[in-house]
């Protein structure tokens, strides 16, 4: 005897309610255009001119130092880059990296920074307020509002970073943040965005043993982008000694895994922390701090994290070197695979469905970044995209 119609349906029924609230907070998380970088620059040194001076002075870099261990071909890409487009994505930091100022300065620098904005745009921009915490929640309050009066309608891939949340209730204060200011300044609901800056383990796990990441993504309501991972408050909440905080310590792993996982699927990004070697002085340094800056940018693509932050300007030369070489390596092995998967031959990889949709990602953000041509991707966009 078999199942019957009533067994059927109870058993559908049961499927419809699991497909409803399984995953919770899950979007169709098509490939965009992302940045592969966020810039970071304290208010007091930021105006219209500091993009353009980055990208000078990160050609100045490669004139004076070369640009070792990076072909030729791959060091022009570089250099195309860094004259027509060097900051992707622009962060005006009101937080660690501006510190405590009079109230009548950090108003002077917010109006300047929006003003700023307004007349040099980048492809993604946005600032970094001071944290929701009550000590600094009304001041950082005042710095956006202050930024969206003198910018106007923030423009495209606007996004407000919230330091240092170690609950559920930061993202509650930081939606009820965004509405108030649309309201205020006229905007639709939910033009305003924001990612959060993981930096306390708390972030990470919470005291009943969960992580609070999931949660606080749900409780975003759509506004969250990013989930940023803050190397070096996290690694001295942990007791890491300074000489050995950096993005590859065995803590910064585990927390950037944790925020993968609990970013998977939602449309959220995880985007890597800094460096704080910076590629100053003689070209022994220079090299020295290039070729660690390219080994964890590198790092980071091949862990599945394709943004990290850039504190100094001569760190895009290695930012873009690292980048394009990532894709450029892989574009034979992903079009051979993907061909033969497309094409039912048998090879050496056995590939299944959701393994093309990775190298059709691959491929895709390989185009976005600049890396690689539409053309060279060997299939037409529009199929990439449909995998």
């Amino acid at each position: 005897m078999g199942l019957t119609d009533l067994d059927l349906e109870e058993l559908l029924a049961g499927a419809e309610h699991l497909d409803r609230t399984a995953l919770p907070g899950q979007v169709d998380d098509t490939v965009t255009r992302r940045p592969v970088h966020t810039c970071y620059v304290p208010a007091d040194r930021f105006g219209a001119a500091t993009v353009t001076d980055w990208g000078a002075q990160a050609l100045q870099a490669i004139d004076e130092h070369g640009l070792p261990d990076f072909d030729e071909s791959t060091v022009d890409m570089v250099r195309a880059k860094l004259a027509a487009d060097p900051v992707e994505d622009l962060r005006v930091d009101f937080e660690d990296g501006y510190g405590l100022r009079p109230d009548d300065v950090e108003d002077a620098h917010a109006l300047a920074a929006g003003a700023a904005l307004r007349a040099s745009p980048t492809p993604f921009s946005g600032l970094r307020i001071k944290s929701l915490e009550p000590a600094t929640v009304l001041r950082g309050a005042r710095t956006l509002d202050l930024v969206l009066t003198a910018l106007g309608p923030p423009p495209p891939g606007f996004v407000v970073t919230i330091p240092k949340p170690t609950s559920v209730a930061h993202v509650d204060i930081a939606v009820l943040l965004c509405r108030q200011l649309e309201h205020a300044h006229g905007l639709e609901e939910g033009r305003l965005r924001f990612e959060l800056q993981v930096e306390t383990p708390q972030a990470v796990l919470g005291a009943d043993g969960r992580s609070p990441l999931p949660q606080m993504i749900l409780a975003a309501h759509g506004r969250l982008t990013g989930l940023h991972y803050g190397t070096y408050d996290y690694s001295t909440a942990l007791g890491v000694a300074p000489a050995h905080q950096a993005l590859d310590h065995p803590v910064a792993d585990h927390a950037k895994s944790v925020m993968q996982v609990a970013a998977a699927g939602t449309g959220v990004h995880v985007a890597d922390g800094s460096t704080n070697v910076l590629p100053v002085g003689d070209t022994a340094a220079v090299h020295a701090a290039w070729q660690l800056h390219a080994r964890l940018v590198r790092r980071g693509l091949e862990r599945g994290i394709y943004q990290g932050w850039d504190l100094h300007p001569a760190q895009l030369p290695t930012r873009y070197a690292a980048t394009f070489s990532f894709y450029l390596d892989g574009l034979p092995e992903a079009r051979r695979r993907l061909d033969n998967y497309l094409s039912r031959r048998d090879s050496g990889i056995l590939d299944e469905p959701a393994t093309a949709r990775a190298i059709a990602r691959f491929l895709l953000r390989g185009v976005h970044c600049g890396a690689l041509s539409a053309s060279s991707v060997g299939r037409p966009i529009e199929e990439l995209e449909t995998l």
